[in-house]
């Protein structure tokens, strides 16, 4: 059994304010690391209470400043298709909590279409899609990805990708558009599986007890098109940032003690 696990680590915090603070420390020692190496990292955001309350930490942090954000490129995993500076949008809250607070060039980050009235939600996927086409290749039409932060819902979705809806199994798009989506608002955007998946890591922060039935389907091995949160798989690392409250599911064997 424990061999199934080897691909996927648990790191558990005490609660989600910990949390939060973990996953910030994390996150500027590696970006530190790789700006003084010259090296570019593009990330994909993500949203949600405590994707927004780690961007926070991250804002408020001692070291932020000695990450080169001119180096770091800021992608969103999904977005919900309401007017721009809606209180809806992942991007706003974002810069409240952080991308306000850093030195970072403007062209370096990289927004979801607004519902403006001039594009309908398939026009601003297809947007998206070209704005990542920039930074890929022909091979793989969009960045090469250091990292893909998720959050997991109760029903284990992940970005916009919803349990048991066709957006799931799409793999000729990098960006979606998703209609009718069972949480709001209706109309939202979001990246593809086979995008999230060639991010080198991907980092998926859980937090709270309505999300640990979610967190050991995933760890289990459920159906990615059931509980999509198991089908996210990061090329070098998969981490399952989470607090105590949505490690409840979790066996003790797969919990990393030393990460």
């Amino acid at each position: 059994m424990a061999q199934l696990w080897t691909e996927k680590r648990v790191v558990v915090s005490t609660d989600g304010d910990t949390l939060a603070h973990d996953v910030a420390d994390r996150l500027l020692v590696r970006l530190i690391r790789r700006s003084l190496a010259g090296k570019t990292s593009h990330i994909a955001l993500t949203g949600g209470v405590i994707g927004t309350e780690v961007l926070r930490a991250v804002g408020a942090h001692p070291r932020r400043d000695e990450v080169d954000w001119s180096r770091v490129h800021l992608w969103w995993g999904d977005e919900r298709f309401v007017p721009a500076g809606d209180d809806d949008r992942n991007d706003r809250a974002a810069r409240r909590a952080f991308i306000d607070q850093i030195d970072i060039p403007a062209e370096n980050v990289h927004v979801m279409p607004a519902a403006t009235g001039e594009i309908d939600v398939d026009a601003a996927a297809a947007a998206y899609a070209a704005e990542l086409a920039r930074y890929g290749d022909d091979d793989r039409p969009w960045p090469s990805f250091y990292l893909v932060f998720l959050g997991v819902g109760p029903d284990g979705h992940i970005a916009a990708l919803f349990p048991d809806r066709g957006e799931i199994q799409i793999t000729d798009l990098a960006v979606t558009p998703v209609r009718d989506a069972p949480k709001p608002p209706a109309e939202q955007l979001t990246l593809t599986r086979p995008v999230i998946n060639s991010a080198r890591c991907v980092w998926l922060v859980v937090s709270g007890g309505d999300k640990a039935a979610a967190l050991g389907l995933a760890l289990a091995g459920a159906s990615y098109e059931t509980v999509p949160a198991a089908g996210a798989k990061g090329v070098k690392r998969t981490l399952f940032f989470v607090d105590e409250a949505a490690a409840a599911n979790v066996p003790a064997e797969l919990i990393d003690q030393e990460y």
